[in-house]
């Protein structure tokens, strides 16, 4: 906890609630109740880098998806396609290929919902000042029912379809090194087709939800926790969105190229991590730029901006009308990250469909191996942004090193960022309120952050909002349990 020093007072926001694992905030204030410091702290501490060390490369992609319940998938793949490196494995057999790819389409459409209908949605139906006995889901449920069952039956898809090709809907086993263990049964494609359209139809709706609500607050939204910012993310050769794989990009607040077609690979000669003693997460950047420059956004926003399209009719249109609202120059709207995680809410079920319809999925050839090698490094988009897996294995088949970029990681400057604006332009000088402490815990949510991906810390963590004066007296304390 930071502590209070001179004429200072703190504020503490703990923990930052409708989010995937604990963080919390803190803010210091002059004597005029002027901002001087705003922090997002991640207290969790996981350490999966070090103990998954002497055990077995073919079990890492069933252990490491335990850093959490949310986005498993994303770990899954990512280290199942390091591990192909280590195998030999270097092109999968196309049934291999697509299953890996529909589970990760059905992981996407399932996160995306779960964020936008759950834990953003109370923020944007009933606005950011609302009373919180209302502001969450039970309140979307009274309200609008319709569009909470939505969000569950969207969720539901993702996850049958992440059951069906992994074995599980958490922390599955599908993806094994140099291929999958199973295939899709066509009675496992019919039984998703039946409910296919319906899902296309809710993802527009959800859509023109995001998309609604940004167009008709953006004088207000704009500036809302927004700055210039680097972007990067994975594109196809051809600059293509693809979240399985591809190389890396990175882009400037303009839209210059920094990084280009790079294999990922190679990540390590352009990708570096600086430590803070306030944070278990730490902060990456772009090493030809440099801690101060070089940090950049991952995600839905990053991976809108870096793109030159997207390969499905229905999401390239959205890409279009959400790039039209920067002139074509990257959006550095941080609440624009809903708008475009449900473009690629709708891009994902595209893809989806088009995969069911393909007869690959039924293929029986599903496993390669090859040259046997002592490092592999996997990537891959997880939902809320760009995921390195980098692993060394020795002679006796035991992990030795590895290396985790996750997704949050790389989000935790441009978070921290978002918290101090917002906190200098609401918390200044006024008096604190529940509403306005919203405020900044909505900047946060706009990345969807997992920070439970970063660390892990177990205990019981009541909302405690505590307001100290000049002398570090305390005179204000909110409890919420």
């Amino acid at each position: 906890m930071e502590t209070s020093s001179g004429n200072l007072k703190r504020v503490t926001i703990e923990p930052v609630t409708r989010v995937e694992g604990h963080g919390k905030v803190s803010i210091l204030l002059d004597e005029n109740n002027q901002v001087k410091q705003a922090r997002l702290h991640v207290v969790e501490f996981r350490g999966f880098e070090l103990f998954i060390q002497g055990r077995l490369f073919w079990e890492i992609p069933v252990l490491v998806q335990r850093l959490c319940g949310i986005c498993p998938v994303s770990h899954h793949l990512a280290a199942a396609k390091a591990m192909d490196v280590i195998v030999g494995a270097d092109r999968l057999t196309p049934a291999a290929e697509k299953i890996r790819r529909l589970m990760h389409y059905g992981q996407f459409f399932q996160s995306h919902a779960l964020h936008f209908f759950h834990l953003v949605s109370p923020d944007l139906l009933f606005g950011f000042d609302a009373d919180p006995a209302i502001r969450n889901v039970i309140g979307v449920a009274k309200k609008f029912p319709d569009l909470a069952l939505q969000g569950v039956m969207m969720r539901k898809y993702g996850q049958e379809i992440i059951k069906a090709t992994a074995g599980k809907k958490i922390h599955g086993t599908g993806a094994i090194p140099g291929g999958v263990n199973k295939n899709l049964s066509v009675d496992e494609r019919d039984f998703f087709l039946k409910d296919l359209e319906k899902m296309v139809e809710w993802s527009h709706g959800a859509l023109k939800i995001a998309r609604d609500y940004t167009i008709e607050h953006l004088e207000k939204l704009a500036p809302f926790g927004s700055f210039d910012s680097n972007h990067l993310s994975l594109v196809r050769s051809d600059g293509a969105m693809d979240i399985y794989h591809g190389r890396l990009r990175a882009i400037d607040s303009k839209g210059n190229r920094i990084v280009d077609d790079v294999d990922y690979g190679s990540y390590v000669d352009y990708i570096a991590e600086e430590v803070r003693n306030w944070s278990y997460m730490k902060f990456p950047f772009i090493k030809a730029l440099g801690p101060e420059k070089g940090w950049f956004r991952v995600g839905p926003l990053a991976r809108i901006n870096a793109c030159d399209f997207i390969d499905t009719p229905e999401a390239e249109k959205a890409r279009k009308e959400f790039m039209a609202v920067t002139e074509d120059k990257p959006n550095n709207i941080t609440m624009a990250y809903h708008w475009a995680r449900m473009i690629e809410v709708l891009h994902s079920i595209e893809k989806i469909r088009e995969l069911l319809h393909d007869p690959d999925l039924q293929g029986k050839d599903l496993v390669v191996t090859g040259e046997r090698r002592s490092e592999g490094v996997g990537l891959i988009e997880a939902p809320r942004g760009t995921l390195f897996h980098h692993y060394r294995v020795n002679k006796n088949d035991q992990v030795e090193m590895a290396n985790l970029i996750v997704s949050t990681t790389s989000n935790n400057e441009p978070m921290n960022r978002a918290v101090k604006k917002i906190a200098e332009d609401y918390l200044s000088g006024n008096e604190i309120t529940e509403g306005l402490l919203n405020h900044i815990e909505i900047g946060i949510r706009a990345y969807d952050p997992c920070l439970s991906c970063a660390t892990h810390a177990m205990g019981q963590m009541p909302l405690i909002v505590e307001l100290f004066d000049c002398n570090n007296n305390l005179i204000d304390r909110k409890v919420k349990n």
